[in-house]
């Protein structure tokens, strides 16, 4: 009861926040501005209050989940054994499709397969992917991939969280394009000509498989249940994250994932170069940005390394060095939140990446792409989120490594709606 109050209360602060920040840059009172200013920065710390409240109810019910599935191993009180001489067995009517890789037995078979080797018991079948192209190995527990897609919200991957996911067949081409028809005006003498539904393009995913290497020693070392499914989630979340926020920006598209970058499907016109000096300019981006984007395609997000926010977003200035950023572009950042580090730039979402997804604009090159203005449903990542664990030894180290795969792949869907800022050095 308490968390929907809280969302609630969230939701209407988040539309009063906008509309302040709406105020702002319409307004041409200084006096107003800065009120509004301070209006809106009050809004954003009860908005961080809750938002953290919010945060701490759902670890909560996380634990009291994971408790839950703990105790599904021991008799449940009033069950019926079925046979009292074997110790083990009780009726409780068990669904035959709960899923069996999320049974306590099977994580604790998981965890003895991971650290010492132990085979996985023959009832619980290894999967494989759908090309048949190799096997998963184990399947890492159910229960461990669902706070893996918990977390996600939790730290950096900006860009993956919040693209499009879709769980369908490689090798299949999927119909993305809108059917579309012409108005045409008719006369007594003409007659309105047939129109067929527009042309209708389409995507095809690929089954690439991904791989996580996890040090044996580490793992090795971790003697509790949920301590070692901790672990795991925590090496695979940074290494799995890292590597979608880099492949959504500028995967090869062989063997991984097609970045926005490496696209030839985006169209060479949706780019706009920038000086350093214009850059830091609000009119700049008015005139030169802006004003070019079509209707259609202006509640898009911004993706730029946090360097190029804090040098050049953060320093807009008048002609007496007045900064005016804020009033002019509404730039708001969530500096020194771990867990929410994007912020708002002309009404628009900043996600911000580190500088190997994009190159820092300081450390780029004469047309190098120094920022991204895209919808994130207009990326999709196809994949059944069925992670698999191997275990081998390495001659070279002499230590056993274990090796989590994956099926996955990425691409866009619609690349008319991105838009590429690059830097001028004229």
């Amino acid at each position: 009861m308490r968390k929907k109050v809280l969302e609630k209360r969230l939701a209407k602060l988040n539309a009063k926040l906008a509309d302040i920040r709406t105020k702002v840059q319409n307004s041409t009172d200084a006096a107003e501005v800065r009120a509004l200013t301070a209006q809106a920065e009050e809004v954003a710390d009860d908005i961080d209050d809750i938002t953290a409240e919010l945060a701490a109810i759902e670890d909560d019910e996380q634990r009291a989940a994971a408790q839950q599935t703990e105790q599904r191993g021991s008799v449940p009180a009033g069950a019926t054994l079925v046979n009292p001489l074997q110790g083990a067995s009780y009726n409780m009517g068990k669904r035959d499709d709960e899923d069996k890789y999320a049974s306590l037995e099977y994580r604790k078979a998981f965890k003895e397969y991971v650290q010492r080797g132990t085979a996985i018991p023959a009832q619980y079948e290894q999967r494989q992917s759908a090309a048949n192209t190799e096997s998963l190995g184990a399947i890492i527990p159910t229960t461990v991939l669902n706070e893996l897609t918990n977390e996600i919200r939790k730290v950096y991957g900006n860009l993956y969280s919040k693209v499009r996911k879709l769980n369908v067949r490689g090798g299949v081409k999927i119909p993305v394009g809108k059917l579309q028809a012409t108005f045409k005006w008719i006369s007594e003498k003409t007659a309105s000509p047939r129109q067929n539904g527009g042309t209708t393009e389409t995507v095809e995913f690929s089954y690439n498989i991904g791989e996580i290497r996890v040090a044996q020693t580490l793992l090795s070392s971790i003697v509790s249940l949920d301590l070692f499914e901790r672990e795991v989630v925590k090496i695979m979340l940074e290494a799995f994250l890292q590597a979608m926020d880099i492949g959504i920006v500028k995967g090869t598209g062989d063997g991984q994932l097609l970045g926005i970058l490496n696209d030839a499907r985006v169209p060479v016109t949706n780019a706009v170069s920038f000086t350093a000096a214009e850059i830091n300019d609000w009119t700049k981006w008015r005139k030169k940005f802006f004003a070019k984007l079509p209707l259609g395609y202006r509640s898009g997000n911004f993706i730029f390394p946090l360097s190029t926010v804090e040098s050049y977003l953060e320093t807009m200035a008048d002609s007496n060095n007045n900064p005016v950023f804020r009033q002019a572009t509404g730039l708001e950042m969530g500096d020194g939140d771990a867990a929410a580090p994007y912020g708002r730039f002309f009404g628009r979402t900043i996600d911000v990446v580190e500088p190997d997804v994009i190159t820092d604009f300081d450390d780029a090159s004469n047309g190098d792409v120094v920022g991204i203005f895209w919808q994130p449903e207009a990326y999709a990542i196809n994949s059944n989120m069925e992670f698999g664990m191997k275990r081998y030894f390495d001659e070279e180290t002499n230590e056993w490594v274990n090796k989590a795969l994956v099926v996955i792949d990425g691409k866009l869907v619609n690349p008319a709606g991105i838009w590429l800022i690059k830097k001028s050095s004229t």
